[in-house]
């Protein structure tokens, strides 16, 4: 079995900051001492990593990634074996990816088809949420089943008719059922029949620009949901988490319902903390640039971007997720020229989430510990990965990363590995950059070299969520 022993960095966990050295053996952290402490001293390893002016921290869990997710006509760009390579070179370790129910089948159908993409592929550990696109006796007792092999979580859609829609009458019974068998229902809240009549409306009016997504999917719809989510779960006295919450007056729906002592919670992304509807905006030289930035829910206009930082430090937000969903401008994107509607949703992300984060620490928009809490133990605890996954403790499985706070780099599709022709923030400036990241003891990336593999990645069963009261 294989001893390594990281010394001289500041270990940082939600929990504290602490100079320490950490000692792994085989997949396993075993201990932490002090560093320079005689117990420290006294440790003896096949290898030691040098952490000495670095934090060394968990590796990120990002909770909601659609790799190889078929939409629009087409299908996300990184596949499990290029996507998970990707988060591996942020500092991300973790991915709990969307398994799909199709209409007419069962969601054994749907999780066996995740399995078989993502089995020998990965090269971070991963776990699976379940899509209920079909809503039916079946498929509500098959949620029993799920649950107790360890796919504890259930997204269901207010938008998307047709595709992947749901009405209140199929949430709540979802959600009845959540209320019984622990499963967490996880809901994409935006009125999609609404949203349907605006976009016809625009596009009959000529409004055919990438822009006019973030138009016709407007926040109050995006509210309206999250009230009606909310409402359906605490009449069916459940659980709920709402994804990627862009919207101030989205926010604000859960701060109340949480202020009335709701197990309600949400989470934001990148997309919604860095970029805004100035992106959508974007016409390039050919007019379209703004198709890069097109994902549901949409960019909202700058303003919003205070009231979710200050959701986060308020722990009214608790988890920042990428929504990793990324289509190519080239050939993919380019579907949606002439039409805003026909653009696949999605936006690139996986590979910066920690980087983004850790500037958002610089920039005074959350402490060092609490960029941690929302990027690592939060999500491992909200999806039954704690304390696997998402802390540095005796016990836990050393996924850790040695990262250097003083590392400038500049974002850019010609430098990251993510399976996509653009980055949503080409260009951005970011200081602080994983230098060596560790899977389960094995180290996969390691300054400028990548070491890891296909395959190393393993399916993780995941608890119920640890967060409810």
């Amino acid at each position: 079995m294989t001893r390594t022993v990281i010394r001289g960095g500041l270990v940082v966990t939600a929990a504290e900051e602490l100079a320490a050295d950490v000692l792994i053996e085989g997949e396993q952290v075993v201990a932490l001492a002090a560093s320079g402490s005689s117990a420290a001293e006294s440790w003896t390893a096949d290898r030691v990593i040098d952490a000495a002016g670095h934090y060394v921290i968990p590796g990120g869990v990002d909770a909601h990634t659609h790799m190889e997710l078929p939409f629009g006509g087409t299908s996300a760009s990184d596949t499990f074996e290029t996507g998970t390579r990707a988060a591996a070179w942020g500092g991300t370790t973790t991915i709990v990816d969307f398994a799909v129910q199709s209409v007419g089948a069962s969601l054994r159908d749907g999780l066996d088809a995740w399995h078989a993409k993502a089995q020998g592929n990965c090269a971070i550990d991963y776990g699976f949420h379940m899509i209920l696109g079909d809503v039916t006796e079946g498929s509500l007792k098959e949620m029993d089943l799920l649950v107790g092999e360890g796919v504890t979580s259930f997204k269901l859609f207010m938008a998307y008719p047709g595709v992947f829609y749901s009405d209140d009458g199929k949430i709540l019974r979802a959600m009845q059922r959540g209320a019984d068998n622990g499963g967490l229902i996880m809901m994409h809240a935006e009125n999609g029949i609404a949203i349907d009549v605006l976009v016809a409306q625009a596009l009959a009016a000529g409004k055919t620009d990438p822009r006019f997504h973030g138009e016709v999917r407007h926040e109050l719809l995006e509210a309206e949901a999250t009230h009606r989510a909310i409402r359906l779960a605490q009449v069916a006295g459940a659980p709920l988490y709402v994804v990627h919450v862009s919207a101030a007056s989205a926010l604000a729906e859960l701060v109340t319902a949480r202020d009335q002592g709701l197990n309600v919670f949400g989470e934001t992304c990148p997309q919604y903390l860095f970029l805004s509807t100035d992106n959508l905006a974007e016409r390039g030289a050919d007019g379209f640039e703004g198709a890069k930035y097109v994902c549901s829910t949409p960019l909202r206009p700058r303003e919003h971007q205070a009231q979710l930082w200050r959701g986060l430090r308020t722990n009214d937000l608790q988890v920042v997720s990428t929504d990793h969903c990324p289509f190519c401008f080239t050939g993919q994107k380019e579907l949606g020229r002439g039409d805003f509607s026909k653009i696949p949703n999605g936006l690139p992300g996986v590979e910066n989430r920690m980087d983004l984060l850790h500037q958002a620490v610089l920039d005074g928009h959350i402490s060092r510990r609490r960029w941690i809490e929302i990027a690592c133990a939060t999500p491992a605890r909200m999806f039954g990965l704690y304390p696997r996954k998402g802390t540095i403790a005796p016990g836990s499985d050393a996924d850790l990363v040695v990262y250097d706070p003083a590392a400038v780099h500049t974002v850019s599709a010609a430098t990251h590995h993510m399976n996509v022709d653009y980055s949503a923030y080409e260009g951005r400036r970011l200081t602080g950059r994983a230098r060596t990241v560790l899977s389960r003891g094995t180290v996969v990336v390691d300054g400028d070299s990548y070491l890891g593999r296909p395959g190393h990645g393993r399916y993780q069963p995941r608890a119920t969520c640890q967060y409810l009261i």
